[in-house]
């Protein structure tokens, strides 16, 4: 496969912050590690991406791998749920990361996101960084070669190894990431990610509650209550968008790895018998979904899990497979946007034993005559990690413009579809564009904008990704026509202002 051009991370933050797609959560006092807000762009990029999602997934029309018609519903669970739906699970006794202290310089990291960089003489210096951090890489490079008086390193001396192998007197020879000595990174320890809260008005152990670290329990502990409310039979899907927390030790690569994030997901009951070809269907069409709204190419591939890699619920299932972006921190590598896995029927049967509800939790199947545990596909997406792909995605440099890039958003992702101007603010031409507008935003989201040259505003929507700027000149005032410029040619074209509504509609894809 061959490698697109790295895009600069510090370009696309910056990018974000100027034109109102991301920002820094508190940030007049100082932000707060792990938590972000999305601006005006943002919110209408991500409203985008979960609209699309559910529209496709739970509303679209689907055929199986069968020929059937595939059944979604949805539902919407609280955040705070009883704490024994997190014991059943295995989050209170098994949502467990690593965690490295630093004494010297106090920070905290996961220890399976340090890789150590040194020789592997048992007296050398180790050099400790963060996996895809390449600051941290090259600054440890530049530590071994000052101390080792070398110029380059030897691939036959100098080895690069993960923290968690290291033993205890290879410890007390590594420098830690932002430290200047050695030996100050503590033995690994492991550190409950679930964020702790109280329900009610005494702090007391009795009433301990947990921000839910992910949606999918939600769905599961409501399966029962949707069997019996609804007529849905399996094959069947519950779907849910919805807020998740986790206490990451080391939050980083800006929205992607968050303490607080938006999942999309499904949970996809089938019959035992038929879990592999479900798991091949939800597979190829999560893959192409990403294809159809703008990830396209090289930045996008799908990775099925070696053995080794399943979670414990997978472990003797049809597969498990990640649909994975190569985000500019993560390159040439690629980082997880979505997974697909068959979970089989670990977490209906963990509810059914710690709820009592053994029998009352199997689905009866009436056209099998057969009462048992559906198994199941779950296809896991990050609303929030889909934005940044789309951000990183579209982010893309033209020197021939004003702004020297523009964001080349999918139409139907764009957070704003068209901006509409009149070409001077007089002449009767801002009453004809505005009427336009009011015309058009019942529909879709557009811009009004009278003010500055025309080129400045091209520019202020090519950094937003707006995809068409429609402009009302004095040829209007008699042919009652409109120029519409397309942003990723800047081609223009004459069209009837009648027909302007019914076209950018067929455009987006909201015809």
């Amino acid at each position: 496969m061959p490698e697109t051009p790295t895009k600069s991370m510090d370009e696309i933050v910056a990018l974000c912050r100027r034109r109102g797609f991301i920002f820094q959560s508190s940030e007049i006092y100082g932000g707060i590690n792990g938590f972000w807000d999305y601006g005006p762009m943002g919110t209408e990029l991500k409203r985008n991406l979960k609209a699309a999602w559910w529209r496709d997934v739970v509303r679209g029309e689907n055929t199986g791998p069968h020929g059937e018609s595939v059944h979604v519903v949805g539902v919407d669970c609280t955040i705070i749920m009883n704490p024994k739906v997190w014991e059943a699970s295995g989050h209170v006794g098994g949502f467990n990361d690593p965690m490295v202290d630093c004494r010297e310089s106090k920070a905290r990291y996961r220890a399976d996101h340090l890789t150590v960089l040194g020789a592997s003489d048992a007296s050398a210096r180790l050099y400790a960084f963060i996996e895809n951090d390449t600051d941290q890489r090259e600054r440890a490079v530049k530590a071994l070669l000052k101390y080792e008086k070398c110029e380059a390193l030897d691939p036959a001396r100098h080895i690069v190894r993960p923290f968690t192998q290291l033993t205890a007197a290879d410890r007390a020879r590594c420098i830690g990431p932002d430290a200047k000595d050695a030996g100050t990174l503590t033995e690994p320890r492991q550190f409950n990610l679930m964020f702790k809260t109280n329900v009610g008005a005494i702090e007391d152990p009795s009433n301990m509650a947990y921000l839910r670290p992910e949606t999918a329990q939600g769905i599961f502990a409501n399966f029962e209550n949707v069997t019996n409310s609804t007529r849905v039979r399996v094959p069947f899907g519950i779907a849910q968008i919805g807020k998740a927390f986790r206490n990451e030790v080391t939050p980083r690569n800006f929205t992607f790895r968050s303490r607080e994030f938006e999942q999309m997901e499904v949970e996809f009951f089938i019959h035992p018998s038929e879990a592999t070809e479900w798991y091949s269907w939800w597979r190829d069409q999560r893959f192409a979904w990403w294809q159809s709204i703008g990830l396209s190419g090289a930045n996008l591939q799908l990775r099925e899990h070696d053995r080794d890699e399943l979670a414990h619920y997978a472990k003797a299932g049809a597969g498990t497979s990640d649909i994975e972006y190569r985000f500019p921190f993560s390159a040439p590598g690629f980082g997880e946007l979505e997974g697909v896995a068959h979970r089989g029927d670990y977490d209906l049967q963990q509810h059914a034993e710690h709820s009592g509800r053994r029998d009352k939790m199997k689905y009866f199947d009436a056209e099998k005559n057969e009462r048992y545990f559906p198994h199941v596909i779950e296809p896991s997406a990050g609303a929030d990690r889909g934005t940044l792909a789309l951000l990183c995605e579209a982010y893309t440099k033209d020197e021939s413009r004003p702004s020297g890039v523009y964001m080349k958003f999918h139409p139907r992702m764009a957070p704003v579809k068209a901006g509409v101007f009149p070409l001077v603010n007089k002449d009767g031409l801002p009453e004809i564009a505005e009427k336009l507008f009011k015309q058009l935003r019942k529909r879709h989201n557009c811009e009004y904008d009278p003010k500055q040259t025309i080129g400045k505003r091209y520019a202020r929507m090519d950094e937003a990704g707006t995809p068409f700027c429609i402009t009302v000149d004095t040829d209007t005032l008699t042919s009652q026509a409109v120029t519409i410029r397309h942003r990723d040619t800047q081609q223009q074209e004459r069209m009837s202002i009648d027909a302007v509504d019914s076209w950018l509609s067929d455009q987006v894809g909201e015809g």
